[in-house]
């Protein structure tokens, strides 16, 4: 099972206008993670302690519950364009919250970057095929999940190999920045709906 989750805003956006280096999500960007920040989950996932339990937190726990690799694009993972400086190690710090094999989507080759917690960044040249290729055989039995940025869903999705999307609907208006589905079209089929407080959550299956 190969799965994406991502926050959106109402217009569609998944970052706000003026992404850059010191500002990945744009400007109001860091509005559409805001829902997920004081969750248990998310705070154990990073090492913390205490947050709030509720229908959120369990729908953060059950994207997360059985996820054996992850992809992302190089914008995600920062350190912007070109050849790779190699003192970046990416925004999380030394112990990554994801505790798995992550594929990073590059132009430019880097070693492996093994980190706390069992996380360890493996950077793939040759295209979003292998990469996934490869994040399959890491998970095993386990899902692979498409973690962002837009970029790198939005080719996923237009080549039919994500089979599960999941969009939390964030009610706020960005009015600009990357949207999610510019130049594709995808089929999908909606499987469920949780309301929270602050944020929906749609999940569809993607039909091909």
């Amino acid at each position: 099972m190969v799965s994406s989750q991502l926050s959106i805003s109402l217009d569609g956006y998944v970052a706000g206008p003026g992404q850059s280096p010191q500002d990945p999500l744009g400007r109001g960007g860091l509005q559409l993670h805001e829902w997920v920040f004081g969750l248990d989950t998310w705070r154990a996932q990073h090492g913390l302690t205490g947050g709030d339990r509720g229908v959120d937190a369990d729908v953060v726990e059950e994207m997360t519950r059985d996820l054996g690799a992850y992809v992302m694009g190089r914008k995600m993972f920062g350190g912007g364009d070109g050849d790779w400086d190699e003192s970046w190690q990416g925004w999380w710090g030394d112990d990554p919250p994801f505790h798995t094999p992550v594929f990073v989507l590059s132009h430019h080759p880097r070693e492996p970057l093994v980190m706390r917690g069992g996380t360890e960044f493996r950077f793939v040249t040759d295209g979003i095929h292998s990469a996934l290729r490869q994040a399959q055989e890491a998970a095993g039995d386990r899902q692979v999940s498409i973690a962002g940025g837009a970029s790198a869903v939005r080719q996923y999705l237009a080549a039919g190999l994500i089979d599960t999307l999941q969009l939390h609907l964030v009610p706020i208006v960005l009015g600009g920045g990357e949207r999610l589905f510019d130049g594709i079209a995808p089929r999908l089929e909606q499987v469920a709906v949780v309301a929270g407080p602050t944020v929906t959550h749609l999940t569809y299956r993607v039909l091909g």
